[in-house]
């Protein structure tokens, strides 16, 4: 792919994402012309909408994929890894805010790659607690929507905040919040 239609692609997907996040009914068109790109742009690589959707949620999926495997969650130990998914997902929710469990009706492939992510990080949080990360009573379930719910408010209620410190005020509150008494 050339260079210039390699950057009106990713700004095609990163605006469609935004837009899109804000209004599941945006069209293309308005995509176009939001991301700089003329609309033809756009409909000669996605035949429609759920065409340049899919393609979003592809782009978010592969996104996490990358930081799940950059946070070395069976390896390293737990803070550590902890705080490099948290630095790496809060860039990814900021960029494609779109929420990929919208995928589910309408691609179950994507839908299964999006599972398997959500449960390496299930069993990562298996590991914390059983590394004494979180007190025994914790339910996953609880620890999974707490991780979820700083990660969302990190990346979109204080989009000021670099990655590097908003990992340390997430990882802090989740570890001390939920940390053994």
């Amino acid at each position: 792919m050339r260079a210039d239609a390699a950057r009106n692609l990713a700004a095609v997907l990163r605006t469609g994402a935004r837009l899109l996040a804000e209004d599941p009914s945006t069209s293309i068109s308005a995509i176009a012309s939001a991301a700089g790109v003329d609309r033809t742009t756009v409909h000669r690589r996605f035949a429609n909408r759920e065409a340049l959707l899919s393609a979003v949620f592809q782009a978010k999926l592969d996104s996490a994929e990358r930081v799940l495997d950059d946070s070395r969650l069976t390896e390293a130990p737990v803070a550590v890894a902890l705080h490099r998914y948290v630095e790496g997902i809060i860039p990814v929710s900021r960029d494609w805010p779109v929420d990929t469990r919208r995928m589910m009706r309408a691609d179950p492939a994507a839908d299964r790659r999006r599972q398997q992510q959500s449960q390496r990080l299930n069993d990562f949080l298996k590991r914390a607690s059983d590394e004494g990360y979180l007190r025994p009573d914790t339910s996953p379930a609880w620890a999974r929507a707490v991780l979820n719910q700083l990660v969302e408010t990190a990346a979109h209620h204080f989009p000021e905040t670099a990655p590097p410190r908003a990992a340390d005020l997430v990882v802090e509150t989740f570890l001390n919040g939920l940390g053994p008494s």
